[in-house]
């Protein structure tokens, strides 16, 4: 969502494709679509849109997500 920025280059999410069990739950939370499926796991495809709610967090079963908001 290139409309959606704060500031660039700051987002603290990541991913860690090895824990990810493609349950798509993290693209269907994710309020600016940072997330996308791709061969069966979640890829962040948008960093600079995340706003690091932590929805994506909060709603993974294996804890492939995390994210330390307040560096914006």
């Amino acid at each position: 969502m290139e409309s959606l920025r704060y500031l660039e280059g700051v987002s603290t999410l990541e991913l860690n494709s090895a824990l990810c069990v493609g349950c798509n739950l993290c693209t269907q939370v994710c309020p600016h679509h940072v997330f996308e499926m791709a061969d069966g796991k979640a890829e962040i495809v948008d960093i600079d849109a995340c706003m690091e709610c932590g929805a994506c967090v909060n709603n993974c079963p294996v804890n492939a997500v995390s994210v330390h908001p307040g560096v914006g």
